[in-house]
């Protein structure tokens, strides 16, 4: 098992420095793709790549585009959140996900779809002819997705 857990990837974090991802709704395109279980997705993770990334029936390389919710705080707490992403009338299975963004801003520094966040799934989930969802949690201080306290 190559999953070992969620995580903000620390290229990310330094990327943010450069002004290099923009989480207003409409603004950058963040994407998110699945993968298998033989993937090797941590924190080092810098970028999008294909190996081990799922295939199958309704599932295209790349994955799909996410919907941004406008970033906010609470109380110290800046976070942002997607809407829930599904693949309809799916057949795939995969072990976890990686949100890169495939619009960065490049004006300080150089990239190509720059990773974001790795999702670990915990188990391989799998869709036969239906619906695969990754439900986000609550977008608030405590649970949303991007959280930066």
């Amino acid at each position: 098992m190559a999953f070992s857990g969620n995580f903000m990837c620390t290229s990310f974090k330094k990327e943010l420095m450069f002004g290099a991802h923009d989480f207003a709704n409409g603004a950058d395109t963040f994407k998110m793709a699945l993968y298998t279980s033989s993937a090797s997705l941590n924190a080092s993770t810098t970028a999008y790549t294909t190996s081990n990334e799922t295939s199958g029936t309704g599932y295209s390389a790349g994955g799909q585009d996410l919907t941004n919710v406008d970033p906010t705080t609470s109380s110290t707490t800046a976070f942002t959140d997607f809407t829930d992403e599904t693949w309809s009338s799916s057949s795939i299975t995969a072990r976890g996900a990686l949100i890169y963004n495939s619009t960065p801003n490049t004006t300080s520094i150089s990239l190509t779809n720059p990773a974001v966040i790795v999702l670990d799934f915990g188990a391989d989930k799998t869709s036969t002819t239906g619906d695969f969802t990754v439900v986000f949690p609550t977008a608030d201080a405590s649970n949303a997705i991007i959280r930066i306290a």
